[in-house]
């Protein structure tokens, strides 16, 4: 048995293939089978939450340091670095470590049975336009799930993940765009499925073309919080001199890995000597709140609620900012949304029509798709427009890439058994002539 382990930059799912045959998603967060990718360290107590009891620790007030969007470090410098939790050095490989140890135990509490061996989900480019740090973020993906206490570690492309589950739903012959936007990459793959191949080990004549780019939710989220509420602490405001207040605070206020950057005592101090860069120096008090209360993450969410509200029902939405100032809120219009990300829309539907274009096809029968923010409402439109007249369907956003992994893995799985009972019969065969002849 191979769980399938889709490590999300913002949600996490684990599924496994049964003996039976059948998939199983494993309820990892109070009956949910997908958990926020976020801990929280107490200063109060010690403990460590995870998933939702992570964010809802973090948005009670309680003391402590939140922690989300790890994923987003794989392939940099930061992961090796050591940052002061509880009291003690840990380094950001570590946390990770532990998020994939509660993954496990999790697992194993469910099923109530160890499992050593998991496939596991990577993007198409963990960073864009450079092999040597992607090769580092897969290789140290794959170190800390064995130091987690995985026994063996397989990788699949996540969109070819996505397309293994997709496949369990279709009749016949179909050549689908697999197209799977997560919370920091969007990637797309075109493959053929068919009910006569996914048991088939080697799919690499099926797999036509696969693209992908570091733009995902998070940054969708970034955009709008820069655009919409960054400029009420003073994001291009201009000051006594003329000159607008360095930008770099808000950036790091609007990008989940770096909140926790702006609360550093030096951090701190630098922002406070901003005052003097202010002629609105109620602004400079809104953002010295902000830092002191440590209110990114909470503020960050209340765009990102706002964003999917405002996608969901096609109506205006308001980001809640009475955390900073009573009464304090901005509001969020369809036409608003699309105006903001239509920059970061268009290229990553751009490299979706890179991925048909190699995939050098007649014709897409269907899109498919799968990720949290492909729910997102300019996203489709976008799609529409540029694939016209073509079939467009929706997974699971958060569980799709799990199940396809889980069954890409039982594959794998049946597979090195044979293998392994093959080679043990070739041995015994031999053995066997070995004695006839002595």
């Amino acid at each position: 048995m191979m769980l399938g382990i889709d490590f999300g930059t913002s949600n996490s799912a684990v599924a496994v293939v049964g003996d039976d045959g059948r998939l199983h998603s494993i309820p990892l967060d109070h009956g949910s089978p997908s958990m926020p990718t976020a801990l929280f360290f107490s200063n109060e107590t010690g403990q460590i939450f995870y998933g939702t009891a992570a964010m809802h620790a973090y948005l009670s007030g309680t003391d402590g340091r939140l922690m989300r969007s790890i994923k987003s470090l794989l392939g940099s410098s930061l992961m090796d670095e050591q940052t002061l939790v509880n009291g003690q050095l840990t380094s950001l490989f570590e946390v990770v470590v532990l998020f994939f140890k509660e993954l496990k135990r999790r697992t194993e509490q469910h099923l109530g049975h160890a499992v050593p061996q998991a496939m596991l989900g990577r993007p198409v480019h963990f960073v864009d336009e450079d092999l040597g740090r992607d090769d580092l973020a897969q290789t140290t993906l794959g170190r800390a799930a064995l130091a987690a206490g995985f026994e063996q570690v397989q990788f699949q492309l996540e969109p070819i993940a996505a397309a293994f589950d997709f496949e369990r739903r279709v009749t016949r012959e179909t050549t689908v765009l697999v197209v799977d936007i997560g919370g920091g990459t969007s990637d797309f793959t075109v493959v053929r499925v068919g009910p006569d191949r996914h048991a088939h080990a080697d799919r690499a004549s099926d797999l036509l073309a696969t693209t992908g780019v570091h733009i995902g939710g998070t940054d969708f989220d970034r955009a709008l919080h820069l655009r919409h509420v960054m400029p009420l602490l003073g994001l291009g405001h201009v000051g006594p001199s003329g000159r607008e207040v360095p930008s770099s605070v808000f950036f790091n206020l609007s990008t989940w890995h770096l909140i926790q950057h702006t609360y550093g005592r030096k951090a701190v101090a630098h922002t406070a000597s901003l005052r003097a860069d202010y002629t609105d120096r109620g602004m400079h008090t809104r953002l010295m709140h902000v830092l002191e209360e440590h209110l990114g993450h909470q503020l960050l969410a209340a765009t990102e609620t706002a964003k999917i509200h405002c996608s969901q029902h096609a109506s205006d939405a308001g980001i809640d900012l009475s955390g900073i100032e009573a009464g304090l809120g901005v509001p969020v219009s369809p036409e608003g949304m699309h105006d903001v990300l239509h920059t970061l829309l268009d290229s990553v539907v751009a490299c979706a029509r890179e991925c048909v274009q190699a995939a050098n096809v007649d014709r897409i029968d269907t899109i498919y798709l799968t990720g949290g923010s492909s729910a997102l409402a300019p996203l489709q439109a976008a799609l529409a427009q540029a694939f016209p007249g073509t079939a467009m369907e929706s997974g699971d956003r958060f569980g799709s890439v799990a199940a396809g992994l889980a069954y890409g893995g039982s594959v794998a799985f049946a597979s090195s058994k044979t293998t392994a009972t093959a080679a043990g019969q070739g041995a015994s065969q031999a053995a066997g002539r070995k004695t006839a002849n002595a």
